[in-house]
């Protein structure tokens, strides 16, 4: 049970960080006027900041 705790615990700062990781690079890509590169529906699409 302590054990499974943990796991929820390392999920949920895990994607507390990777929320952080992309709130940085849209607003790098915007500070460098670059395009954010997707795959949506299995196509690569080009977004303009």
């Amino acid at each position: 049970m302590k054990n499974n705790k943990k796991i929820l615990s390392d999920r949920e700062k895990i994607l507390l960080g990777m929320d952080k990781v992309c709130d940085n690079l849209i607003a790098y890509k915007k500070r460098m006027n670059s395009d954010l590169v997707v795959l949506r529906d299995g196509k690569i699409l080009h977004i303009k900041p």
